[in-house]
């Protein structure tokens, strides 16, 4: 549990929007939490560098994981880490869908399930009332 200070800079600096899957706050049923980049069982660091905006599910899915398998290679690949790396470098869209630029998008979408079909659809829901 992070102060009430600290989650509110976080929700600002993310725009209230996951940093991962960048799903709107106000479009998720439940509260974005507060993730630790790096776990807390790996690391006891709540400072801001180490804490990101995530939607349930995508929080959810990365649990303490900071690495995935690639399925293909079988390499072990870092998670996309938004406080160190940017977003759009890692990233793009396909409409609703997220496609990895690199072997760290593509881990990061496997691993959190980012293109899961509810996921999508609520994504592609948001694009057509233009608010996403």
């Amino acid at each position: 549990m992070v102060a009430q200070s600290t989650e509110r800079f976080v929700r600002e600096r993310a725009n209230d929007r996951c940093e991962y899957c960048r799903l709107p706050q106000s479009f998720a049923a439940q509260r974005f939490q507060i993730d630790h980049v790096h776990a807390k069982q790996h690391v006891a660091d709540d400072s801001l560098e180490n804490l990101a905006l995530s939607c349930g599910r995508c929080n959810g899915c990365k649990g303490p994981n900071v690495a995935g398998i690639d399925p293909i290679s079988r390499k072990l690949i870092p998670l996309f880490n938004p406080r160190k790396q940017m977003w759009e470098e890692h990233f793009a869209w396909d409409g609703p869908k997220i496609i990895g630029l690199t072997p760290t998008g593509s881990i990061t979408i496997h691993v959190l399930k980012m293109n899961d079909v509810s996921a999508v659809a609520l994504r592609a829901a948001i694009m057509r009332m233009g608010r996403f």
